[in-house]
């Protein structure tokens, strides 16, 4: 955590802007998020057993991101238009990632009586995703608070040492 005290979080209620505005914010964004899924699923398509690599690739990348935009909106308020939240993190990030791929992955892997493979994509799929939410939000905090450091002066390391 940063050295900072932690702030209280704004309590959840309707977005500041109009809701036709959200709403086509939040469907750009979608058609974007899933447009950069399936572009991933053509560039790097999964072969039809084992790990799915891809899907796997896309949703921790994309928590990973969430964990960066939930810092700058939420927590520290860097980015602050109405907009944002709903065009970045419901929008692109959810079209992006995808919950109903990994789940209809995991069934097949197990139809195809691929247990291993399967508890080894279930596992690692949540523990990276909330891992990379987690890792991404220190970063990006630690990215932001490089300025507030105090510097160290000239010869200051230096300072306590005699000769």
């Amino acid at each position: 955590m940063s050295e900072q005290e932690p702030r209280e979080l704004p309590e959840p209620g309707p977005p500041s802007a109009p809701q036709g505005r959200v709403l086509a914010a939040v469907a750009a964004g979608g058609a974007l998020g899933a447009l950069a899924r399936y572009g991933a699923l053509v560039l790097w398509p999964a072969p039809g057993h084992g790990f799915p690599w891809t899907v796997f690739a896309v949703n921790v990348t994309g928590c990973a991101l969430i964990g960066v935009l939930m810092v700058l909106t939420v927590e520290r308020g860097r980015v602050t238009h109405p907009l944002v939240r709903p065009f970045l993190g419901v929008g692109v990030l959810g079209g992006y990632t995808t919950f109903s791929t990994y789940a209809a992955d995991v069934s097949g892997l197990l139809v195809r009586q691929e247990i291993v493979v399967a508890t080894a994509y279930t596992v690692a799929t949540a523990v990276a995703a909330l891992g990379s939410v987690w890792a991404a939000a220190v970063a990006t905090r630690a990215w932001l608070d490089r300025d507030a450091r105090p510097t160290a002066r000239p010869g200051a390391r230096d300072a306590g040492r005699t000769a």
